[in-house]
């Protein structure tokens, strides 16, 4: 091998050259340093990292150079069990979203150092058997927190300003068979002077309080860890933000203290003209409870992006409702703007880097 790449190097150095009787010690340097880079691929090659992503279609069609960069890069748009142990087999760095990574994958990946994953959240990971292999975990944090806060007020301003309701009514063509230069059957209101209650005041919790106070909100708090140490707002226990609150915003993490924080009884205490939106963990409401108090109108409406199963069954409470046009459902989305996953690729790529 070595022999090729010297001939293969001087063979480049000779190619329209024309022919000298001896050759100078610079020549001679560059040849050598040709050498050397031509054995520096080589290397490179044999030697480069193996990156496999096993679930790159949670992704979308963000670009993955940050990766290919680094190693030899392979994705799959989705893994069963099954596809992964055999595909991780050969692997130095494991790249997933979703994907389980329990002791029998890990044992699958005799070459596994690191294991990096496109979420903040490492519930899909057994941390501790990784860590007892030496194998460190590498989440991600920060990348999505303005693409949660603007789909935090997507759905607030869809629920009080009825844009389905508006948009229906000119294309259906209802509009212009009125009579009226405009359409009065929907009442919507303004967000100024209301008051929006957050269940989980961390970066996001934060930035969404203070968007709210950009149209004239006021602002209140439940602290879900019960050390609420923000003085800006006032920290209210949770029957009182729910009292007092014409916007209930969830962005708190799923724990012992948030799993189904807001069933039946809670929302009993909210007014029957507030809205619920929850962007943290689909366990936090209970789902069935939800649907039926928003249904009887107990309260307004709900704006949800995470779901307890996801995706949904086809038979879920908020799919078999009586009054869907109360509901603005999305698919958990509310982390994946464009600019969020790119973010999130190059925070993974930087994690890479680190090393092992």
């Amino acid at each position: 091998m070595v022999d090729t790449l010297v001939s293969g190097a001087s063979a480049s150095r000779r190619v329209g050259s024309t022919p000298i009787s001896g050759t100078s010690k610079e020549e001679e340097f560059q040849e050598f340093f040709l050498f050397l880079f031509y054995i520096f691929i080589y290397l490179q090659k044999i030697y480069a990292m193996k990156i496999v992503f096993l679930d790159a279609a949670t992704m979308g069609n963000v670009s993955f150079e940050p990766f290919e960069r680094l190693g030899e890069f392979v994705c799959y748009e989705s893994s069963t069990p099954e596809e992964a142990l055999e595909r991780v087999k050969d692997i130095d760095v494991l790249l997933i979203n979703k994907v389980l990574v329990d002791k029998a994958l890990i044992d699958a990946a005799p070459n596994l150092k690191l294991i990096c994953i496109a979420a903040t959240g490492v519930n899909n990971i057994d941390v501790e058997y990784a860590a007892s292999k030496g194998i460190p975990v590498r989440n991600a944090v920060g990348y999505s927190t303005d693409s949660v806060v603007q789909s935090t007020f997507m759905h607030m301003l869809s629920l009080v300003g009825g844009a389905p309701y508006f948009d229906e009514s000119v294309k259906s063509g209802r509009y212009s068979r009125s009579g009226m230069f405009t359409d009065p059957n929907w009442n919507w209101w303004e967000l100024a002077g209301k008051t929006i209650g957050i269940i989980g005041l961390g970066n996001i919790g934060r930035k969404v309080a203070s968007i709210a106070e950009a149209f004239g909100m006021k602002v209140c708090y439940y602290s879900t860890s019960g050390t609420g140490h923000c003085k800006d707002y006032p920290c209210l226990p949770l029957e009182h933000l729910l009292a007092e609150s014409d916007i209930v915003s969830i962005h708190a993490p799923l724990n012992d203290r948030t799993l189904n924080l807001i069933g039946a009884k809670e929302l009993a205490m909210m007014k029957p003209s507030a809205y619920l939106i929850n962007m943290g963990r689909g366990a936090i409401v209970v789902e069935a409870d939800l649907a039926a108090a928003v249904d009887a109108g107990v309260i307004a409406g709900a704006g949800m992006d995470v779901f307890v199963t996801e995706p949904i069954p086809e038979d879920h409470p908020y799919i078999m409702m009586r009054h869907p046009e109360r509901m603005r459902l999305a698919p958990h989305v509310a982390w994946a703007s464009m600019e969020a996953r790119e973010r999130l690729v190059a925070i993974m790529a930087e994690n890479i880097k680190k090393g092992f």
